[in-house]
């Protein structure tokens, strides 16, 4: 399957649970880490609940 890197940008204070939650389901609860990721509809859902905090390539 395909993959994309999502990497997060933004930090996770004084955010909702559920957006904190959301990164550490994408493995990203540290600023700047990476990680390679399928490309599925789930996380894609994911991706786009957090879409503020992360910058996707590929």
């Amino acid at each position: 399957m395909a993959t994309i890197k999502v990497t997060q940008t933004g930090s996770p204070i004084r955010r909702t649970k559920d957006q904190r939650a959301t990164l550490v389901g994408l493995g990203l609860n540290k600023m700047h880490r990476t990680r390679e990721l399928e490309d599925t509809p789930e996380v894609r859902g994911m991706i786009r609940k957090v879409q503020h905090m992360v910058t996707v390539e590929g």
